[in-house]
């Protein structure tokens, strides 16, 4: 919650910038066909510094200019032990932005016909109770629906501190879906946003349900194919993935150590992908050319949703969104042990900067202001 919490608030701050560059950066999009060098200068220059402050030992970037990946690099060390170099194809945790990929294929099947919006979870995932009672109140009992586990709005408790650092491994979503189907909800659906990492293991079961292949199988024919996403894979720990990086934390002594062990089978259609930024990116250019999901229907997805009491919230289905001063940014972040990652679109002008860090709580989105102030640059 802290991190959403934080980097909404840099997407405010970053609107502003955004805007007065919008007329070069719109230039910059229709007319580079790859970045002139003087760009690639200061870019580079930013990514210094900003590896160097944070003492980050790796970071990947990738750029979206007129729906092409114009430019991508990796910084630094995958593997600082074993002194193996970043590059834009090293794979990195992927964390909560495997929100984003759950909920583009939620909206699919929506799509098809196969999966309602209005439907109660239970409809389409048996492991989960018909009902579930309330923290508060457990006389009371509640279903939540498709759209307010998408929108975060279903009570459904967030991780639990065990969980985040859990070693246990699930061997399938209604395995992991135990870890939490019996507990309470924190707030009665659609009263309150309350972020829910477990929510969206849910919707990884509807998946299942209502496509008959598993959430794995579906994401990797119906989004990762058509989208061209070839490194793009399940966070198993157990298997040989290339060019995997290792992650890291700091001490509060500011040294760098390794990141503890984490299994992220407990969350797979929520944070337990592994990626590139290429691949980051070409999820950005499938969903602005409408490859994945109709224009209609990501009109729906990124639109601001409200809480009973009429109260609007930044989290969309599956993105945050920012809309400020006319010009509609979506974005999304992730950090988990040995991580943090961010993915940031402006679809109306065909642009999108993806980020990958191996340093948790790194927050690498603080470069995006900087690198579209460098491509605004004549």
């Amino acid at each position: 919650m802290k991190n959403k919490a934080i980097a909404i608030l840099l997407c405010v701050i970053l609107a502003n910038s955004c805007l007065a560059q919008s007329k070069a950066q719109k230039q910059t999009a229709e007319n580079v066909q790859t970045l002139p060098a003087a760009k690639i200068e200061k870019i580079e220059a930013a990514i210094t510094a900003w590896m160097t402050q944070n003492k980050a030992p790796a970071l990947s970037v990738a750029i979206v200019a007129d729906n092409q990946i114009r430019w991508s690099k990796g910084y630094g060390l995958a593997d600082v032990e074993n002194s193996v170099s970043a590059k834009a194809d090293t794979a990195y945790r992927l964390a909560s932005i495997a929100k984003s990929i759950t909920a583009v294929a939620v909206m699919q099947l929506v799509e098809r016909g196969k999966l309602d919006l209005n439907a109660s979870i239970n409809k389409y995932c048996a492991a989960y109770p018909e009902k579930q009672s309330l923290k508060d109140a457990p006389d009371k009992r509640f279903s939540m629906t498709v759209r307010q586990l998408l929108v975060h709005q279903s009570g459904i408790r967030h991780n639990k501190l065990d969980e985040v650092l859990t070693t246990r491994h699930y061997t399938s979503i209604s395995e992991a879906i135990g870890s939490f189907k019996d507990d309470p909800l924190v707030v009665e659906p659609e009263m309150k946003y309350s972020y829910s990492t477990p929510g969206y293991t849910l919707l990884g079961c509807a998946i299942e349900t209502a496509s008959g292949m598993s959430y794995i199988d579906y994401v990797r024919e119906n989004i990762f194919k058509p989208a061209g996403m070839t490194r793009t894979f399940v966070d198993d720990v157990y298997t040989i993935i290339p060019n995997r990086a290792r992650g890291y934390r700091k001490t509060q002594a500011g040294e760098i150590q390794n990141a503890p062990l984490h299994d992220t089978s407990i969350k797979v259609p929520g944070g337990g992908l592994v990626t590139t930024v290429e691949d980051l990116a070409r999820f950005a250019i499938g969903i602005n050319t409408n490859k994945l999901v109709k224009p209609e229907t990501l009109t729906q997805m990124w639109t601001k949703p409200k809480t009973r009491d009429g109260k609007e919230q930044g989290y969309a289905m599956g993105f945050l969104i920012n809309d400020r001063e006319g010009l509609l940014r979506v974005f999304n972040d992730g950090s988990l042990a040995g991580t943090r990652t961010y993915l940031f679109l402006i679809p109306g002008q065909k642009f999108a900067i993806a980020l990958m860090t191996n340093l948790e709580k790194a927050f690498c989105e603080e470069l995006v202001p900087k690198i579209i102030d460098a491509l605004g640059e004549k």
